[in-house]
Formats: C-alpha cells, structure tokens, sequence
C-alpha cells in the first residue's frame, strides 16, 4: 500500500489501462482463433457433407437403375448387361469425388463396404446372376443409408462447435465492453481526484513588542 502512495494517479490509471488492455488484446486473440474454427467447421460442412450428400443421392439414382434393369424381362442378358456397365461407370466416376473429401474413419468402413457391394454387382453381372445384382445392390443402398446418417451427425457436430464458438465470443465481447466500462469509470475518477493535502502550521516568531 504504501508503494502505491508513491505513483501519481495519473500513473494509477496508466497501468490499469495497460492491464485492461492486455486482457482485451488475449480476448480479441481468442474469438479471432474462434472465427477462424468456425469458418472451418462451415466449410467442412459444405465441402464434406453438403456436396457428399449430393455424391450419396447420384448413387443411390445409378443403384435404383441397375435393380430396374435386372427386373425388365424384356430385354436379354446382353442389354442388361451393357446398362449395368454404364451405370457402373458413372458410379465409379463419383467414387473419384468422394474419395477427395475428408472421410471420418467409422465412414471409410462404410465406403469400402460399399465399394466391395458394387464390385460383387460387376462380377455378377458379367455371369448373368440377376437375383444376386439384385441382392447386392439392396446391400449398397443400405450402406449409402449409413453413410446419409454419418453426413448428418457429423454436420450437426460441426454446427454444435460452431453455435459453441459463437457464444462463447459473444460473451467475451460482452467482457471486454464491462471492462472498459469499469476501466473509464476507474480512470476518470484516478484523475479527478484529489490528494488532501495537509496543512501544516508555522508558528509565528514571538513579537518583541
């Protein structure tokens, strides 16, 4: 206490300042680092789930076709045949895709799975086993239902983190104006104050009248 007699209240209110603004500049520090995690997460929310959404529905459309094909009497095996390869085609062309975006590792199970159902559709295909390219390609719309519902937890995950980090800055935000509130109080009332100075009382000299 006493060492704190000895500065000025001007310089009372200098290193309070230089303690709030410290504290501001780590708090600014911690919600620009929170932006940037939610910028992530958004983009990984578009990029792998949004857009592998989309890779899952053309699948799924490529899958229902080949199950037709098998189901038309009308055509001969040769027919079925060569609309299977086309739609096997196309579905490899978006395994290239989705095998760009960032696969969690309960989801890359899930698509080697899917992977082996459409080679087991190639290879019974080519031996003309209706009923089994049937069967395994059930098998693949399930798999691609797993899938779906990973995309879904893992975008609801991202979401959660972000709303988290959203709330979390804005209570900072909320911090840093009480504290230079306080900080404009305590500094206004350090310079306007005071100190009591003490009178002290000089005898006069003795009169020699």
């Amino acid at each position: 206490m006493k060492d704190l007699k000895r500065f000025s209240n001007k310089t009372k209110a200098a290193f309070v300042l230089l303690i709030v603004m410290v504290i501001i500049l780590l708090s600014n520090f911690n919600t620009l680092r929170n932006s940037k995690k939610a910028n992530e997460n958004i983009n990984e929310i578009y990029n792998d789930r949004l857009v592998v959404a989309r890779y899952i529905f053309q699948y799924a459309n490529e899958l229902n076709f080949i199950k037709a094909k098998t189901l038309q009497a009308e055509l001969n095996d040769a027919q079925k045949k060569v609309g299977i390869e086309t739609a096997m085609q196309h579905i490899h062309n978006i395994d290239k895709l989705y095998l760009e975006t960032v696969l969690t590792p309960k989801e890359k199970k899930s698509f080697v799975a899917f992977l082996a159902s459409c080679s087991a559709i190639e290879i019974q295909s080519q031996n003309n086993n209706w009923s089994q390219v049937t069967q395994s390609s059930n098998q693949a719309l399930q798999t691609l239902e797993l899938l779906s519902q990973i995309q879904i937890n893992e975008g609801k995950s991202k979401l959660a983190s972000s709303n988290a980090m959203y709330r979390g800055n804005t209570t900072l935000g909320e911090l840093q104006i009480a504290l230079l509130v306080v900080l404009g109080g305590f500094a206004l009332y350090l310079l306007i104050a005071k100190k009591n100075k003490i009178k002290v009382k000089i005898p006069e000299s003795p009169s020699m009248n």
